[in-house]
């Protein structure tokens, strides 16, 4: 298969997360964008924007005197994201790497958007509540976390094929955020979490979505998403893995990734 255009500048990681993209990330980043009902002007702060699924949508939406802060721990994806601003002339974004919990702006921000991104906090609570202190009074936040039974079929198949393997470093983080996932995984849960931890009011809805794999895709979700937390270290044990997953997933297999969206406010 021809190398892809992003293939020739953005390191694996990346391009493998943006792989999902089309099918996954913009569909769910314009849902979660709109949900916010960002208003010309609004100040925006993104959090673990990846490659720009919601920030673009927020910067068309804020318009040319607001703002959209975008924060993401990888650089390369910010690069990716940055790419795309670029692309459509948008010069109200600013990117930057630093840690989420450290972030403090002089202005608190209208909106706050966070797509799949609470489950990378150690301290779910404190992470929650600190988007909630980003926010003016009767400001409030779009998200996106994964419904109950999501990918589980995909994570077992993986599972399945680690199984003979020694784990890897990094299977504690996998076991942190796939428990903060779980945490919040229905709309009940997900509800009474937002309002138990610095917010007034919480509307959730659910999404279904179903994306299509083929072999390569199936492992670019492993490397490009939580997933890959599960290979283990040594890189000849990686490829025995890919090549006993590969297998059980054949081809046709379609991705469950039913999702919830959030819409919750601070007291005004």
């Amino acid at each position: 298969m021809p190398a892809r255009p992003t293939e020739k500048v953005f390191p694996p990681g990346a391009t493998d997360f943006e792989r999902l993209a089309p099918a996954l990330w913009n569909p769910m980043g314009n849902a979660v964008a709109a949900a916010a009902d960002i208003a010309l002007g609004d100040r925006v702060l993104d959090v673990y924007c990846g490659s720009g699924a919601s920030t673009v949508p927020a910067a068309q939406s804020v318009g040319p005197e607001g703002l959209v802060d975008a924060l993401d721990p990888s650089a390369e994806l910010l690069d990716l994201a940055r790419a795309k601003a670029d692309a459509m002339s948008l010069t109200t974004i600013r990117f930057d790497t630093a840690p989420v919990s450290g972030w403090a702006t002089d202005t608190p921000y209208d909106v706050v958007l966070c797509c799949y991104g609470l489950a990378h906090f150690s301290d779910l609570a404190a992470g929650t509540a600190g988007l909630a202190h980003q926010l003016r009074p009767g400001g409030r936040i779009a998200l996106s976390t994964w419904d109950d039974g999501a990918h589980a079929g995909f994570r077992q198949l993986l599972q399945d094929a680690c199984s003979t393997e020694a784990p890897g470093p990094g299977v504690p983080r996998f076991e942190q955020e796939t428990a903060n996932i779980d945490r919040l995984a229905s709309a009940g849960k997900l509800g009474d979490w937002l309002l138990g931890n610095g917010f007034s009011t919480a509307g959730v809805d659910a999404i279904p979505i179903d994306v299509p794999l083929d072999r390569e895709t199936a492992w670019s979700v492993v490397l490009g998403t939580v997933f890959r937390h599960l290979l283990p270290a040594d890189p000849a044990a990686v490829e025995r893995v890919r090549g006993q997953f590969v297998d059980r997933i054949g081809d046709g297999f379609v991705l469950d990734g039913r999702s919830l969206v959030a819409v919750a406010e601070t007291a005004a």
